[in-house]
C-alpha cells in the first residue's frame, strides 16, 4: 500500500507560506528553519514543494528569513497566498 502525501492542517493562530525549492535544497532549508528554534515547522508534501507554518506572532521573522534564503537558494520561490 502506497501512502499519499497530505497537506498539513494549520490552526487559526498559525500562518503558512508555500515554498518551492529544488529537491536537493530541502534539507538545507529545513536545517536553517530548524536552527531558528520555535520560528516555524517545515512540511514536505513532495519533492521540493514545502509548506512552512509559523505562529502569527512570527510572521515578520519568517518572511524576513525567507527573503534572505531566496538569496542563498537558487530557484527558490515563495508562492502567493491562495
Amino acid at each position: 500500500m502506497s501512502k499519499k502525501a497530505v497537506a498539513p492542517m494549520i490552526g487559526d493562530q498559525m500562518i503558512a507560506r508555500r515554498v518551492l525549492v529544488h529537491a536537493p535544497d530541502v534539507v538545507f532549508l529545513k536545517g536553517i528553519i530548524d536552527a531558528h528554534e520555535g520560528l516555524a515547522q517545515v512540511f514536505a508534501e513532495r519533492g521540493g514543494e514545502l509548506t512552512i507554518a509559523a505562529p502569527v506572532a512570527q510572521i515578520r521573522a519568517l518572511d524576513g528569513l525567507l527573503a534572505e534564503l531566496r538569496n542563498e537558494i537558487s530557484g527558490m520561490q515563495v508562492l502567493a497566498d491562495d
